[in-house]
């Protein structure tokens, strides 16, 4: 098999007409279980996505097996096309605006997952802080929108004919449509500061969603993404939180 990419705790191959993600033997099953679950039941929405076809154990290890598309993803697109690159927002939030057109009822709620995740930071905000952000995430809107938890260029390959397809649903939940931009907002801001305004921008101008509406859900967002304690992340993340209004 050919190694397409590789992440933290886990490998995609590629075999034959399939691609098979790997995950490592301390990757816990629930949660390999969980994303083989989203991705079949936002599957049946009708959104372009590549089709589950298997979960299975591979020598010791989990593995979850599904269609393999050729291509490039947007994000390659971008970078080596700069001169388009508001062609190429468009097209990307055009996309995300078709998820969150759609409505999974069995998916996990986002404000729960969220909840969960804030309680779960008390050895890295303090009690005041979890409890400011718990406050604020409670008096956002209830939505039931599908969103994809982790929306961003890279994980939308544009097939040979053009196509798009939108891979990694291990975050998916039902929710609010602005909460999800928040998150796409801060993956951009995390490197490239001029892309984060200009998609910020393009999707409240699609979407007719005042900037100051997503601006509300970004300490929470940021305060959920800690959890992952990912290196090079957390003094950008902790320096949201601590924003409490945005102009």
């Amino acid at each position: 098999m050919e190694v397409i990419s590789e992440r933290k705790e886990k490998i995609i191959y590629r075999d034959g007409e399939n691609a098979v993600k790997l995950f490592s033997k301390k990757f816990p099953k629930s949660d390999i279980l969980n994303e083989a679950l989203n991705q079949s039941r936002v599957e049946e929405t009708g959104l372009p996505i590549p089709a589950l076809k298997a979960v299975s154990v591979i020598n010791g290890q989990w593995a979850i097996t599904m269609e393999y598309v050729e291509g490039k993803t947007l994000a390659d697109i971008m970078q080596e096309d700069p001169d388009n690159i508001e062609k190429y927002m468009n097209q990307f939030v055009d996309l995300q605006i078709e998820v969150q057109s759609k409505k999974a009822p069995l998916l996990n709620k986002l404000k729960d997952k969220m909840n969960r995740k804030i309680s779960s930071l008390g050895n890295i905000i303090d009690a005041t802080t979890r409890y400011e952000l718990h406050t604020r995430l409670e008096s956002m809107p209830k939505h039931d929108k599908v969103c994809h938890g982790d929306f961003n260029p890279s994980n939308i390959i544009i097939d040979n004919d053009g196509n798009p397809h939108i891979i990694d649903w291990s975050h998916a939940t039902q929710g609010n449509a602005a909460a999800d931009a928040a998150r796409t907002y801060l993956i951009f801001a995390l490197r490239y500061k001029d892309l984060a305004d200009l998609y910020l921008e393009t999707f409240c101008k699609k979407t007719d969603t005042a900037k100051q509406y997503v601006q509300q859900w970004l300490p929470i967002v940021a305060a959920s993404q800690l959890v992952k304690r990912i290196e090079g992340e957390e003094d950008f993340l902790k320096s949201w939180i601590d924003v409490v209004d945005y102009s």
